[in-house]
């Protein structure tokens, strides 16, 4: 089949068209359309393809082999006749702010660092960019101000196909080696790059650029980006998060990283206290049932750790089976323990008993359990 033109090389902003269908095939999930030719970009090179319509039919995806573009179609559309073509506007100029601004950043970061990227994917919410070499993040942050302040210079874009000893000549980043023409697009001053994807004509049309994360990733670093309106989206809903946190702390939202912290402290602090005061109730529970043997005790709602903590502290003063139980009806939290017994066989029983999960050692177990205050009475009673 004969290669089909690729309108998206020729006007990247072009947002409808029309074409000839030259096939449409009945797949197991739609319609396979091959076109005379398209405005629609096929996955590739990290980007997604582009959505829209043709005619009525609603374009799902779209792929390219052999130069040849199939869109995969939710209805069949006519052979021979001429269809209309409208892009989802919005994804792809999404796509081309979040390729153009990779680009930038990448070139930059590879200059910078003498790395190479090793991984690109375009995500519907974020942009990963893998590279093999070492960057701390208060140096990418350095480098992110480079990034947006080349955006508000404004350059244009160079985009051009090349080959021998043109090709020869030119200094451009790429993955794997490439035959033929090969398509070059450069930021002057930032990235010279083979790729095959739609980018914008300028600089300024990226917006702005913005590094979420950098994690340790195989032998290099994993970076999270956005650009354009996805960086825009992102900043003003965590400056609204942020305006919310420091208007709850009474503090300018500058000022609201400063507040937390106060706050961090004073709570471990008073989770000290707590845990001071805590111990000191669970030693005169301790005291008040010493020696009395077995022992059964229901608690409100308390942490797994203040739950073994009270069941240690009786079990070693009451001289034989303590059993806690902290929550309510449907929700229990438990543990039971006695010094130098073996309590395997009651708490299987127990969990079979009250609906419970839970184990441990021989004298010691916790757990949960979904059951009532009378049927965990009811249990211990027939024990």
């Amino acid at each position: 089949m004969t290669e089909t033109k690729k309108l998206y090389y020729d006007d990247p902003y072009q947002k409808e068209f029309s074409a000839r269908v030259l096939s449409c095939e009945e797949t197991k999930d739609g319609y396979a359309v091959v076109l005379d030719r398209t405005a629609f970009y096929p996955e590739g090179g990290g980007q997604p393809a582009d959505h829209g319509t043709l005619g009525a039919a609603r374009v799902l995806d779209v792929h390219e082999r052999d130069g040849v573009v199939t869109h995969r179609c939710d209805a069949a559309l006519p052979v021979g006749e001429t269809v209309d073509g409208a892009l989802d506007w919005a994804r792809r100029f999404d796509h081309m702010q979040q390729h153009s601004g990779e680009h930038i950043c990448s070139g930059m970061i590879c200059a910078r660092w003498g790395c190479d990227n090793v991984g690109f994917h375009m995500g519907a919410d974020v942009v990963t960019i893998d590279f093999n070499a070492e960057i701390a993040w208060e140096d990418l942050m350095e480098l992110e101000k480079r990034a947006n302040a080349y955006l508000c210079e404004d350059h244009e874009i160079e985009i051009g196909l090349y080959r021998g000893a043109a090709l020869d000549a030119i200094d451009y980043r790429s993955k794997k080696p490439i035959e033929g023409d090969v398509r070059i697009v450069s930021f002057p001053g930032a990235d010279c790059c083979a790729c095959c994807g739609t980018h914008v004509r300028r600089s300024g049309e990226v917006g702005v650029v913005k590094f979420l994360s950098c994690q340790k990733f195989r032998e290099g670093v994993r970076i999270e980006l956005l650009c354009g309106a996805r960086a825009y989206r992102h900043l003003a809903a965590t400056w609204e998060q942020n305006l919310r946190v420091a208007q709850s702390l009474s503090v300018k939202p500058t000022d609201s990283a400063a507040a937390v912290a106060r706050l961090e402290d004073e709570h471990g602090a008073l989770k000290l206290r707590a845990a001071r005061l805590e111990a000191q109730v669970f030693a005169q529970v301790a005291a008040r049932l010493a020696g009395q043997g077995d022992v059964l005790l229901f608690e409100e709602d308390m942490s797994p750790d203040s739950v073994r903590k009270l069941c240690d502290a009786v079990m070693n003063e009451c001289g034989g089976r303590c059993a806690v139980f902290a929550g309510k009806d449907g929700a229990w939290k438990y543990a039971v323990g006695q010094a130098g017994g073996d309590l395997r066989a009651l708490v299987k029983s127990l969990n079979a008993a009250l609906s419970g999960r839970g184990g441990g050692k021989p004298f010691f177990a916790q757990g949960s359990a979904s059951c009532t205050k009378a049927e965990i009475e009811a249990f211990f009673q027939t024990i």
